[in-house]
């Protein structure tokens, strides 16, 4: 596919177009002539994060018209298979987070509330303005198609308690000897694969841990814990190694499909 810079626009304002030409916002319109230097004339991608790709030509600074609007020049479907990873929010490198597991290839983003969580003085509503920003950027960088969900914050109890019987979790926990790997337990979802279709969690806990309360509703509710390495990680290290394994597995799972 041709080397050119990407630009995603909401499917809401896809939807909208007329006469297939497309107005900038202030900090888009910034991005295309002062970090990019597109001219007029020249071709960039447009993406709406929902898997359509079109080639748009720039007509003034903040115009662009969109080639063959009704058919998008490259669509990809949506993963069988979908990934997410719910992090307990921490005190610093959360943003990371978001980056990096944009890049991986995750499908969803649980931002999470702990007993022993750091830091809980958030004001969710600008966070989440600004975490969505940071998820759009890195798509844009890394030219994936499917923009990842990042969700509105959830205590722990409360969002597992909110699943249903097409998502699949494990939580991860250190010193525990008893548990398999993330690995291992993903290998034996196989059963459920055949099914086709759903979404596979991993959950990562506090910097201080997960509190005895949690643990015990674990338990009780026979949640399944895994483990992500014989050594205690960071919360930014954990989430990108469990993002990994993941999708380490989509892949190999559909090589052998």
């Amino acid at each position: 596919m041709e080397d050119l810079t990407r630009l995603i626009i909401s499917p809401e304002r896809i939807k909208n177009i007329k006469n297939n030409k497309i107005e900038l916002t202030n900090e888009e319109a910034h991005y295309i002539n002062k970090v990019m230097r597109i001219k007029n004339g020249e071709e960039i991608f447009i993406a709406n994060g929902e898997g359509s790709l079109w080639k748009a030509i720039k007509v003034k600074k903040d115009l662009f018209e969109i080639s063959q609007f009704k058919k998008p020049f490259y669509y990809q479907k949506q993963e069988s298979y979908l990934l997410g990873i719910a992090v307990v929010i921490p005190k610093s490198g959360f943003e990371d987070i978001l980056k990096m597991c944009t890049e991986i290839g995750i499908d969803f983003i649980q931002p999470l509330f702990s007993e022993r969580q750091v830091n809980k003085n958030l004001n969710f509503e600008r966070k989440l303005f600004r975490w969505n920003s940071i998820i759009k950027e890195a798509v844009e960088q890394s030219e994936r198609l499917w923009k990842p969900s990042i969700l509105n914050g959830m205590d722990i109890i409360e969002w597992l308690e909110s699943r249903n019987n097409q998502e699949r979790i494990s939580i991860s926990i250190t010193r525990e000897d008893t548990c398999f790997n993330l690995n291992q337990w993903l290998k034996k979802q196989h059963e459920i694969v055949n099914k086709k279709g759903g979404i596979f969690w991993n959950v990562i806990g506090p910097e201080g841990g997960w509190s005895s309360k949690e643990i015990d509703y674990f338990n009780k509710n026979n949640n399944t814990f895994v483990k992500l390495s014989d050594t205690i990680l960071r919360t930014s290290t954990a989430s990108i190694n469990a993002s990994s394994i993941l999708n380490q597995w989509r892949i190999d799972l559909k090589l052998i499909s």
